[in-house]
């Protein structure tokens, strides 16, 4: 039997997140026998989060298309041909209109992407409205705007941003056979950025990229060894869009679809690693079963993106994840409930 890793208990009884987590010991727990692994996760979660609670966020596209980078999964690249026409940064009252709507079906959290290598200052005094905007509502925000430098970071921070999204996307061995026109360096470098202003971090990843398990081991493992965990941890599927490089190259393959059970493996994983992270389901989720998605709250994840679109994408849609939740006996997640929380037995 696979011996259970966990983390190293602190003097005062409670566990202590760990940062040096080793390759071998993250392939150890995708080893694991899976009622094991999962048993594991939801123990790790329970003494980390409320049980039977997710948090509902909404992901807006405030700017759409012509995206200078290659990313090979995404439509919104200026190399894709996928038809997606490019559309410029909306203006901040029907963001914040979208916003509005998003909490009045029950979002607690408001995200907002454009499709940009990194934000032109110009841009910085409309972003900071839609920020101090969405926060007024009682929403927590998040932005994902590319590459920031330290300064951009400051202005965000100052406006109240809670969280700033930038996935590393993939291990660092295979990063280079997704994208060329950035390095994984450059995603660590604006992760330290944020940081270092105070925005917490979220940051995961897509699997179904044509990786390995050795690459969703590694995909972890850099999350996981950074100086602090990511407060939020994306988990995405591809979702396979004609017209990109990945999409072409996979759409046709089984490699497109990753199997369900891997895909729940690779959450619940990050659950046991990164046992403080709020765990979220984010694209390819529409494709999913239902009992794939309850293995996935079972093994720690406890966020989704609702809604009937991500940026360009499908989504499952409100009364799909309504009608999920009412069998699984899930509750919404109150606006602004502390994500780090013990669980309340």
């Amino acid at each position: 039997m696979t011996k259970t890793i966990k983390n190293n208990p602190s003097p005062e009884g409670e566990e202590e997140t760990r940062t040096d987590w080793t390759r071998a010991e993250i392939a150890a727990l995708f080893d694991m026998p899976f009622a094991d692994l999962l048993y594991e996760a939801q123990t790790i979660h329970r003494a980390c989060h409320r049980r039977n609670e997710v948090q509902l966020s909404t992901l807006l596209s405030i700017k759409t298309g012509g995206c200078p980078e290659d990313c090979g999964y995404c439509n919104q690249s200026a190399s894709a041909q996928s038809g997606l026409k490019a559309e410029k940064l909306m203006d901040v009252r029907g963001v914040l209109q979208s916003a509005a709507q998003a909490k009045d079906a029950g979002s607690s959290r408001f995200c907002m992407g454009a499709a940009w290598r990194n934000p032109k200052d110009r841009d910085m005094p409309a972003i900071i409205e839609m920020v101090k905007g969405v926060r007024q509502m009682g929403m927590e925000t998040c932005m994902t705007l590319g590459m920031l430098t330290k300064p951009q970071a400051d202005m965000l921070a100052d406006a109240g941003l809670d969280y700033y999204n930038h996935n590393i996307d993939t291990s660092p061995e295979h990063y280079e056979k997704v994208i060329t026109t950035r390095t994984f360096d450059d995603r660590l470098k604006t992760l330290e950025n944020v940081r270092s202003s105070g925005i917490n971090v979220c940051s995961g990843g897509i699997v179904g990229m044509g990786e390995t398990r050795e690459d969703r081991v590694g995909f972890l493992h850099a999350l996981a060894t950074l100086p602090r965990h990511p407060e939020s941890v994306p988990i995405n599927a591809l979702v396979p869009v004609k017209g990109t490089v990945l999409g072409d190259m996979l759409a046709d393959t089984p490699m497109a679809k990753i199997d369900e059970v891997e895909f729940v493996r690779t959450v619940a994983v990050a659950r046991i690693i990164m046992p403080k992270s709020m765990v979220r389901l984010s694209a390819g989720r529409e494709s999913m079963s239902e009992a794939c998605q309850a293995l996935c709250f079972m093994a720690g994840a406890n966020s989704i993106f609702t809604g009937d679109k991500l940026l360009t994408t499908p989504n499952a849609g409100d009364n799909a994840d309504a009608a999920l939740f009412a069998k699984l006996g899930i509750v919404p997640m109150e606006s602004h409930e502390t994500p780090l929380s013990v669980a309340a037995e």
